[in-house]
């Protein structure tokens, strides 16, 4: 059953994707992001040069089975990821772990920020699940998760927005196994 507009402000990221039944996409902008439960990865990366790539770590065991169930349900998971360049250590750190993306059942595409600029796009990063709910994510400068770092709507001007902002940062993107860094 659909979830109202009160449990929608309430509902966990889990019971949002649960709930989703055709598309789920994600657009991610920051050059650095500093949030907890990658830092120890993150610093291990940057002093080998060498991903974890197991699943059984960090975040991943809550975020794989949440993909490959939405996933297994006919879900449509899309990733995009506008990024500068030359890329930031930590978008070279992300790129060396989206095979665990991948694996988890979603699609991913990398945009230079050059070719992002005539692109309308939102002030934070997003999820927009089934082209009617939009997710805002709100960081620090510093790239943490901010004190109220979740945001949501269904607001239509907001919805379209994010969703004519994904589809074309989709269609200029370059698909994570042609991307290097």
């Amino acid at each position: 059953m659909p979830l109202n507009a009160q449990q929608l402000n309430t509902a966990t990221f889990a019971e949002l994707l649960a709930d989703t039944h055709r598309t789920a996409v994600h657009l991610e902008m920051r050059d650095v992001y500093a949030v907890g439960d990658e830092a120890d990865d993150f610093e291990s990366f940057q002093r080998t040069g060498v991903p974890n790539l197991d699943a059984g770590r960090s975040f991943w065991p809550q975020w794989m089975p949440l993909v490959q169930d939405a996933v297994a349900r006919g879900v449509v998971m899309r990733r995009a990821r506008i990024v500068s360049e030359p890329v930031t250590d930590y978008i070279r750190y992300e790129h060396a772990i989206t095979p665990l993306n991948l694996q988890a059942g979603e699609d991913v595409r990398w945009l230079p920020r050059r070719r992002a600029s005539d692109i309308a796009l939102p002030g934070n990063d997003f999820w927009l699940l089934d082209g009617r709910l939009v997710q805002f994510h709100h960081f620090t400068g510093t790239g943490d998760w901010a004190p109220d770092g979740k945001e949501r709507t269904t607001e239509p001007a907001a919805v379209a927005l994010c969703a004519t902002a994904f589809e074309t940062v989709w269609e200029r993107g370059v698909p994570h196994e042609k991307y290097t860094v």
